[in-house]
């Protein structure tokens, strides 16, 4: 039987960019989550969207805890929320210190969940139902999963 020990735990969050990012703060965003993420063992994937993120943080669950502390803590941005806690057998992007993909207009309307998963993160509060908006926001995770190229 597995023990908790033996599973990789994960947290997915949005938040809210305090000023719009450029491709030049995203890259130094990035390079220093790459870097931070690798020294405790976390691996994921960083969406980022007209001000809004969206992220998957996966590993040891102590190295996770700690890399969302920090992120949480962050100044840079605002109204930080946990949409999803989860335990698994395997992660899902673990070659991924932090993957990420830009997105153009015309991509966007072929990624199940893309446009909604923000949409619907923006205007859901801690206590409506999130069960569509987990749902939504997995299926994009997915998406990302079987499609995106690794980026160390």
């Amino acid at each position: 039987m597995a023990t908790s020990a033996d599973q990789t735990f994960s947290i997915v969050y949005s938040s809210t960019a305090n000023h719009p990012l450029s491709d030049t703060d995203l890259a130094a965003l990035l390079t220093t989550s790459r870097r931070n993420n690798a020294r405790v063992d976390v691996t994921g994937l960083l969406l980022y969207r007209q001000g809004r993120f969206l992220q998957v943080l996966e590993g040891p669950e102590a190295g996770v805890r700690d890399r969302f502390r920090m992120i949480e803590s962050d100044a840079r941005h605002t109204d930080v929320r946990v949409l999803v806690e989860d335990r698994s057998m395997q992660r899902q992007f673990p070659d991924w210190t932090m993957a990420y993909e830009p997105i153009t207009t015309a991509m966007a309307a072929d990624i199940p969940g893309y446009g909604r998963s923000f949409d619907d993160m923006a205007g859901v509060s801690r206590s409506e139902d999130l069960a569509d908006t987990i749902r939504t926001a997995r299926a994009l995770i997915h998406w990302f999963q079987d499609r995106s190229i690794p980026l160390l």
